[in-house]
This record gives structure tokens, C-alpha cells and sequence, in this order.
């Protein structure tokens, strides 16, 4: 049988990045074009048969160019190559998102829909992320806020969540109301404690650079020159929602973040998340991105979860997936 081989060179790359943990990223190549990948000095020697060699050429052209560019390699980032759904970054989105936190690090889209995310937050001043759990909605809007401050485009940060229940009772909780509510904005503090460590989070929060609350104390506040993101936005009722947007004070950016298959309020056709959109997507300098499973950066066992759920709620003819809402004509 004719075998093909043909090298390529990884000068200039981290190997031990590239290759995966225990090689796990040419395994995966391997698994998916049947032919052996061999790794000496920065070297890459493919080896097959001559069309699955080609295919394994072409893909690793486009993982390399991944690479290069700084981006994140695993074998879920293979399978979004090879499937065609990496996204191709240009001009500024390229460059990704550089943030000064526990350590330097860059940030890129992993996803064509987080590239749609990152580019629509850079032209808008106000942005709705729309998609199901796992998407990064809330950790990127968390990053690009983080490095507005960081780039002194904006003085402040406010992150707000309502206190809704998902199934439980919030009174039954121990504790004053701050302790009560504490479960509701973990999440976001979460993601805040990831990206600048938690001595530098906790100075943050004292001297009220950072502010992490309820909803509810944003009522009759005015934020100039913040970065203001609404988490859970599905949980929000139409007032709750338009309340919120009317916070905004000069130079300052939002953004709303949301899954409306996963509304906990009573009357889920009443979500602000779903009603607002018919009401100002025309508005200049608003901008919703909606998001799917093929955007979903968790474990796959999470996008193959939130695959089967959308199949169910289509098979069961529900309008919004899972909840029944429909945003109003």
C-alpha cells in the first residue's frame, strides 16, 4: 500500500500547549483521519495513506493558524476547526482581549457567536447576549468589563443579578438580606475572582471600583462612566428590564445576559429578556446577539445536553424551547 509523509514545522510554538496533556490534541487529529501524527524535536511528521495525509495537512494548517494566534488549542477546539465552526478573526478580534489580572493573559473567541459577542460589545453601547448555559455570556462580559476599567474607559464596574428562586424559597435561607442574596451574585463573583484573584477583587470591592448587588438597588441610581452588565436577564419582568436600561448615564455600557429557556418568574411570557427585544431592537447603538449550543465552551457533554433539550422543546412544538414564552409580535 503507498504511504505519504510530509513534515511540518512548529518553530515558534509552546509544544507542551500545543501537543495537549499527554498528547491529547494529535490524538484526537489521529482519531479523526486515521493516520499517525509523530512529534520529533519541532517537527510534526504526518503519515498515511495519500488523501487522509492531504486531509491532515489542510486541518493542521488551520489548528496552527489557531495557534499563532494565540488561541486556546484542545481537542474540542480541534473538533470546531475540522467542523468548519472556528471563527476567523480580523483586525481588532484578532488581536483578542488582553487583561492584566492574577497574570497576563489573552482572551479570544472561541466561537463564531462569542465573535459576534465581542464585535457588537466594541460598536454598541448596549448589547443583549441571548443563549443557553455555557456560552460565556457571563464570564466574557465580565472580561471586556474588566478591561474597560483597565484601559480607563470607564471608572466603575456594577454587576447585578435578580433574586429570583430557581425552585426554592430565597426567605427560607439563613441569614440577613445580604446573606440571603449572596447566593444569587456568586456566579458573578466567581468570574470576577478568576480573572483578578481574590486579594485584588476584595480591595476592589472596598473601595467600590467593583460593585456586585441585587437588582432591585439599582431603583433610582444614575451610572456615569460605567460598565454595568445585568446577569439573568430572563428573570427580569418588563419594568424590572426597562429600569435597568434607564440607569444608563453618560459614558457608560451595558450589557444583558440571559437563557429564556431557563425564565424561574411565575408568568414566563411576562420575562423582560423576551419582551424587550421586539421593543428596541431598532434602537441605534443597541445590538442583540443570540447564541446556540454550537457556541456552548464547557465540557461537550454540556453542548450535547443543551442539543437534546432544544430537540425535545421543538419536538413538543414550544415556542421559546422551554419555557412556552414568545416574544410579542
Amino acid at each position: 500500500m503507498n504511504e505519504k509523509r510530509t513534515t511540518i514545522s512548529l518553530k515558534g510554538l509552546d509544544l507542551l500547549d500545543f501537543l495537549g496533556h499527554q498528547d491529547a490534541n494529535l490524538r484526537r487529529l489521529e482519531e479523526r483521519f486515521e493516520g499517525t501524527l509523530v512529534v520529533r524535536g519541532d517537527t510534526l511528521i504526518l503519515q498515511g495513506e495519500p488523501e487522509r495525509v492531504d486531509a491532515m495537512e489542510k486541518a493542521m494548517g488551520e489548528v496552527l493558524r489557531w495557534a499563532q494566534e494565540g488561541r486556546r488549542i484542545d481537542p474540542e477546539s480541534i473538533d470546531r476547526i475540522l467542523a468548519g465552526e472556528a471563527p476567523k478573526l480580523r483586525g481588532a478580534a484578532a488581536e483578542g482581549i488582553h487583561l492584566n489580572g492574577k497574570q497576563r493573559v489573552i482572551i479570544h473567541a472561541r466561537t463564531r457567536g462569542q465573535a459576534r459577542y465581542l464585535e457588537a460589545v466594541r460598536h454598541h453601547d448596549v448589547v443583549f447576549a441571548v443563549g443557553p448555559a455555557g456560552t460565556g455570556k457571563t464570564y466574557l462580559a465580565v472580561v471586556l468589563a474588566l478591561m474597560a476599567l483597565q484601559n480607563r474607559e470607564v471608572e466603575r464596574i456594577f454587576l447585578v443579578r435578580p433574586a429570583v428562586e430557581a425552585g426554592e424559597q430565597l426567605g427560607f435561607l439563613p441569614g440577613d438580606l445580604q446573606e440571603k442574596v449572596d447566593p444569587y451574585l456568586r456566579p458573578l463573583h466567581d468570574a470576577l475572582s478568576e480573572c483578578l484573584g481574590t486579594s485584588r477583587l476584595t480591595r476592589l470591592l472596598a473601595n467600590g471600583t467593583i460593585e456586585v448587588a441585587p437588582l432591585a438597588y439599582m431603583r433610582g441610581r444614575t451610572l456615569n462612566h460605567a460598565f454595568v452588565i445585568l446577569d439573568e436577564g430572563q428573570n427580569t419582568t418588563l419594568g424590572q428590564m426597562k429600569m435597568f436600561l434607564t440607569r444608563i448615564g453618560e459614558g457608560t455600557r451595558a450589557i444583558v445576559t440571559g437563557d429564556i429557556t431557563q425564565i424561574d418568574i411565575t408568568q414566563p411570557e411576562a420575562s423582560g429578556l423576551v419582551r424587550v427585544r421586539s421593543i428596541i431592537k431598532d434602537v441605534a447603538g443597541v445590538s442583540f446577539i443570540d447564541l446556540d449550543e454550537r457556541d456552548v465552551v464547557r465540557h461537550p457533554l454540556v453542548r450535547r445536553i443543551v442539543a437534546a433539550f432544544e430537540e425535545n422543546a421543538a419536538s413538543n412544538g414550544r415556542g421559546d424551547k422551554a419555557s412556552g414564552a414568545e416574544a410579542p409580535q
